[in-house]
């Protein structure tokens, strides 16, 4: 079992009287890890830590910034083994999948590095003759960063990656699920010489998050979680009217036309909803199939997904993993449950399994309807509620007809059908004949409850700067 220390001003340092935060595997149940959480004063010594250390960091060109940061892109692939251990203890994630993800961490600090000389600002013609008008674009100054349990490393590197190539110091809590990869980061950062204060991680009880979150030296809070963490931040951000990022919940449809490839539509959306056990904001959690096809697509589906053993994932890679604890496993299938209740067809799994870990099998439900909680409300686990349609208008109404507007798919092979889905869909991301994969070229933003901001991208890295008009008269 291993036991970390917060890090702040790039030491690790141990608490002095704040509660101890177990860790423990999901897919064994053992213990792993210990991390005593930062006491209230200790995070906010933390965030005025960072606010100093700032103020030098902004007065840095864009390209020292990069330099660092392609130094801690090394450092991350040359912990990348001890940052994925860690990860798959902690989350019951494969050490494949788990050391893969600290790859794709590297890659992504990589790409906003690159985004040093491309920070640009404009100049707008004024009305006023012999004047300029500059606008500019400047740091926030202080980034609270709050990393879920599901993609932790990739999350945090996704976050404080285009905080710190425009300027800003970061603050990160970790899910108190997932902390100790977080603390395998910290010591890349070391490596990587990024200066003391800059980047700050602690683990925190809400009360000392929300703390640091109404910091008033705090211009920024950025959050992947669910809606109702969401609404906390936004109650967080209304103190000192802090900016807001916020990656929220998901219910992504698949619309499958009868022209699709049914066996590709089919292997692809099993795949898309039991990918890390469907704790994956952008997995399908719902299908709407043309009914001339729908018997023959749900035998295949039903197929694909049998065809997927859970276990963990330490002993056997190609066993679906555990959820992350066994409140969200009772909660899923007491979803699961009431779904039947009110008239859906279980085809497979929907059952709690016997023995160590928690597990919840591939369950598949047809029959459903468009006024099910099921249907309605996010799930985050391997449970696949399938509806039938009699045209695409249709399929855009029910697809269209939900809270959640996070990522689409599309399965048909007619590209008038593609582009009338592309320009009808109530979501930030369609994909066509493939499922979704959050591209960091791209912009990964929610519409409806499915959040504020974004991240990714151009964008996603504008998000972390403000704008200063210089109005210059000559």
């Amino acid at each position: 079992m291993r036991t970390d220390k917060n890090f702040i001003n790039n030491e690790f340092v141990a608490s002095s009287q704040g509660e101890m935060i177990s860790v423990y595997n999901p897919a064994t149940e053992a213990l792993v890890g210990q991390v005593q959480a930062a006491t209230t004063d200790e995070a906010l010594e933390a965030v005025s830590i960072a606010a100093k250390a700032q103020k030098d960091w902004r007065a840095k060109t864009s390209t020292e910034r990069a330099g660092y940061m392609h130094k801690l892109a090394e450092a991350l692939m040359a912990r990348k083994d001890a940052i994925g251990q860690a990860l798959a203890d902690e989350s019951g994630k494969s050490l494949e999948d788990a050391t893969n993800e600290a790859v794709y961490a590297a890659d992504i600090t990589r790409y906003h590095a690159e985004w040093a000389r491309r920070i640009e600002g404009e100049i707008v013609p004024s009305d006023t003759p012999n004047e300029s008008l500059l606008l500019q674009r400047e740091p926030i100054g202080v980034v609270a960063c709050l990393i879920p349990f599901n993609y932790p490393v990739f999350t945090l590197l996704r976050k404080i990656a285009p905080a710190l190539i425009t300027g800003n110091a970061v603050v990160v809590r970790p899910s108190n699920n997932t902390p100790t990869s977080a603390f395998e980061i910290a010591k890349a950062i070391q490596d990587a010489g990024i200066p003391a204060g800059i980047v700050n991680i602690l683990a925190m009880d809400h009360g000392t998050a929300e703390a640091v979150c109404t910091h008033p030296k705090v211009g920024m809070i950025t959050l992947t979680g669910s809606v109702g963490a969401g609404r906390k931040v936004l109650e967080y951000s209304q103190v000192n009217i802090a900016k807001s990022s916020l990656e929220l919940g998901g219910k992504s449809p698949a619309i499958v036309e009868p022209d699709a490839d049914l066996a590709k539509a089919a292997a692809q959306i099993a795949a898309s909803t039991l990918t890390n056990c469907g704790q994956l904001c952008t997995a399908i959690e719902r299908v709407y199939v043309h009914e001339s096809v729908y018997d023959d697509f749900v035998a295949q589906l039903k197929q694909q997904m049998e065809g997927v053993k859970f276990g963990n994932r330490l002993d056997d890679a190609s066993l679906m993993g555990p959820l992350i604890n066994e409140n969200s496993r009772l909660n899923i299938h007491q979803m699961v449950e009431r779904a039947i209740d009110d008239g859906a067809t279980l085809e497979i799994g929907g059952y709690i399994p016997e023995g160590k870990g928690h597990f919840y099998p591939p369950t598949l439900l047809t029959g459903c309807r468009q006024d099910m909680e099921i249907v309605q409300e996010e799930i985050f686990g391997p449970v696949l509620p399938v509806l039938t349609y009699r045209d695409i208008d249709e399929a855009l109404e029910l697809a269209n007809d939900h809270q959640f507007g996070l990522a689409s798919v599309v399965f048909t092979e007619n590209y008038r059908t593609a582009m009338k889905v592309a320009n009808n869909i109530e979501a930030g991301e369609l994909y066509i004949n493939r499922t979704p994969a959050d591209p960091y070229q791209g912009y990964h933003a929610g519409w409806k409850r499915s959040g504020l901001g974004g991240d990714d991208g151009k964008h996603g890295m504008l998000d972390y700067t403000q704008t200063r008009l210089v109005v210059m008269n000559y």
